[in-house]
């Protein structure tokens, strides 16, 4: 991992459990194992730290779901890996989601219109294998069930109290099942270690 790398994961924790406003340039280079300052070789400033961190997932999350609807090869499968992408996404990077929810207003313009765009992006490629799928669903329809589908993802894994795979298990099928695409009789898996 670069130092750059360190810095932003560094960063998403104590944003995550402090928030922006709580953690100052000195206290992220003391978690980085640098000086305050020599943060600044890196990083402009801190808000340049928390634009960094929202576009880089926001690129990430496009970037990987874009490849992951191609790679399928059909609609419903399309869907699914998307699933599978965002659930893997959530359980992997809490700290990242927290920041993204509750430091959004702290996210400098330019960064913020960026991020918007890529998220945009994002769901349109989601509401185009759900339009697939679902043949008469109009594209705010499926926008929306997009965006409905990434509350449940992204909020459940802070909340709950389930193991990482029971966790996924669980957000996988009922995502699927909010996508109407779930198989009848699935069960929710009990016990996954």
């Amino acid at each position: 991992m670069s130092r750059r790398e360190q810095i932003l994961a560094t960063a998403a924790e104590l944003f995550a459990k402090r928030g922006f406003h709580g953690v100052s340039v000195a206290d992220l280079g003391a978690a980085c194992g640098i000086s305050g300052p020599a943060l600044y070789k890196h990083f402009a400033s801190k808000d340049a730290v928390l634009a960094a961190m929202l576009v880089s997932i926001s690129e990430q999350l496009l970037a990987v779901g874009r490849e992951r609807a191609r790679a399928a090869g059909e609609p419903r499968a399309a869907v699914v890996a998307l699933v599978d992408w965002h659930v893997d996404f959530a359980l992997r990077h809490r700290p990242l989601i927290v920041v993204q929810d509750r430091d959004w207003e702290s996210l400098p313009g330019q960064a913020r219109e960026q991020v918007r765009a890529l998220q945009r992006e994002y769901v349109d490629v989601w509401a185009t294998e759900l339009q697939a799928v679902h043949l008469g669903l109009d594209l705010e329809q499926a926008r929306a069930m997009a965006h409905a589908t990434f509350g449940l993802i992204n909020s459940t894994p802070h909340s709950a109290l389930l193991p990482d795979p029971a966790m996924g298990a669980l957000l996988h099928q009922m995502a699927l099942g909010a996508l109407g695409l779930q198989t009848a009789g699935a069960q929710v898996p009990q016990n996954v270690t």
